[in-house]
Formats: structure tokens, sequence, C-alpha cells
């Protein structure tokens, strides 16, 4: 990821981490999850949630980019408490990691997973557990080869109707 870095996301780059959000939805899961749900992605809608979100956080949510050197955002991950049902738990959860289509592969995902790790870690969390699509392999390589382990919990994610497994992963802090 030469030439990048990777800082905290501002209300300016909504937009932007709404155009990897919904090109990353749109490559990552075409087959996995109902086409018509993909074609109906808006990144307008989706950067108006990510303003709401960001402007009404509580500074528990973490938000990064990868901006590469010509400022343009080429991935997003958040990161905060876990969440089991409505509680949060003393474990840390990575909610969201997404690259730009035509980044995958360059070292943005490690890089953003990186730093979360690290945040995390030193926010004083013990664990970082997050949830994939249980057929979404090419993701499930990537957080394995990062010291992600599937720890046997599955849940259901419902799409357009369609009921998609997904299944947890954890890594222990530091890692």
């Amino acid at each position: 990821m030469s030439g990048s870095r990777i800082r905290e996301m501002t209300l300016a780059d909504c937009a932007g981490v709404a155009a990897v959000r919904v090109g990353g939805w749109r490559s990552a899961y075409r087959g996995l999850v109902p086409q018509s749900y993909l074609d109906g992605l808006s990144v307008e809608a989706d950067a108006e949630r990510r303003r709401t979100h960001l402007a009404q956080g509580d500074g528990r949510v973490v938000n990064l980019v990868a901006e590469d050197s010509g400022g343009a955002i080429a991935g997003w991950a958040c990161h905060g408490p876990y969440r089991d049902g409505e509680v949060r738990t003393e474990d840390a959860e990575l909610y969201a990691l997404y690259v730009h289509p035509d980044r995958v592969g360059r070292g943005v995902g490690r890089a953003l997973l990186t730093e979360s790790v690290a945040r995390c870690w030193a926010a004083g969390h013990d664990r970082l557990l997050l949830w994939v699509l249980k057929e979404n392999d090419r993701a499930r390589r990537f957080y394995e080869r990062a010291g992600f382990r599937a720890d046997g919990a599955e849940e259901p994610f419902e799409v357009d109707g369609v009921t998609i497994p997904e299944v947890r992963y954890a890594r222990p802090l530091p890692g």
C-alpha cells in the first residue's frame, strides 16, 4: 500500500466511503446475496447513512479510511464494542472492512485490519470478533491469514427475504 495512509474518517469522507462500501458489496457478495439487493444499493443513500452515524457517534465506534497518495478513499474499516444483541461486551468487534474493488490485493485491507487490531488492543480489549458470510471464501481466507479463527458461532443474515448464514471469527489481542 505504498503512498497510502490510514486515518480516522471525517464527514468529508462519507461519499468516498459509501462508494467503497457499495462497490465492495457488489463485488464481494455477487452470487452470495440476491442480485436485486446489490443492484438496489445506492451510494448516495449509503453516504447519508454514514454522515448520520458519524455525526451521532459517541466515540466508541472507530471509522478508519485508507487514503491513497492522491487523496482518494481506497478502503474503510469500522470497529467498536462487540454487540451481543443489544448488550455490549468487553470484546471488540470489526463491524466492517471494505476495499475498493480496483484496490483488492494491494495491501489496503491488511493495513486497515492491522490498524484496527492495534487500536482495539490499545483500547484494552483482549479479543477481536467479526462476522463473515459463510460462503465468502475469499474473506474467510483473508481473516484466517491474519490470525482469526472461526469459533463455532453461526447466525442467519437476511437479505431481501433470503437467509444467508454468517460465521463468527475471533482473534486474541494482541495476537
